[in-house]
């Protein structure tokens, strides 16, 4: 950390304005990564919970099949051991109910080590944004009684 304050401090004015800038729009680009994941573990984590749920019910019970986030159908339960497993693309799987629940685990487990490592990533790189805003405006004190 203190090595990489000596190379910043001795950067132009500039020069700090320009990774100042790079490093606020990557902390952004980071941020909206967490968010993404963030999402996409809440999704997984819900249609495994409906897994659950659909385990629990008896062969032949109707419900309302969504369609849409909007549109439901009716429809009868006629095999809950079976499920299809969105794999992504538009592609989709046929799994057993058990195979199902394991998929959306590793899913979510995968997400979560993924968010984990994005995040020191992003923390680090804020780091170097905040250390670099505050270097830069030393600067420009020291800057502006000369003018």
């Amino acid at each position: 950390m203190g090595s990489r304050t000596l190379e910043i401090e001795k950067m132009s004015v500039e020069q700090l304005k320009a990774l100042k800038e790079q490093a606020d729009l990557e902390v952004n680009l980071l941020q909206d990564s967490l968010n993404n994941i963030r999402t996409a573990t809440t999704r997984l984590e819900i249609a495994s919970n409906a897994l659950q749920d659909l385990s629990l019910r008896p062969q032949g019970k109707k419900m309302l099949v969504p369609l849409t986030a909007s549109l439901y159908v009716p429809g009868t339960l006629d095999d809950a051991d079976k499920v299809l497993v969105d794999v992504g693309t538009g592609y989709f799987v046929e799994k057993t109910m058990t195979e199902g629940k394991d998929y959306c685990e590793r899913k979510i487990n995968l997400l979560k080590s993924n968010y984990e490592q994005l995040l020191d990533v992003a923390t680090k790189k804020k780091s170097v944004a905040d250390e670099t805003g505050l270097i830069l405006q030393a600067k420009l004190r020291q800057l502006a009684p000369a003018q």
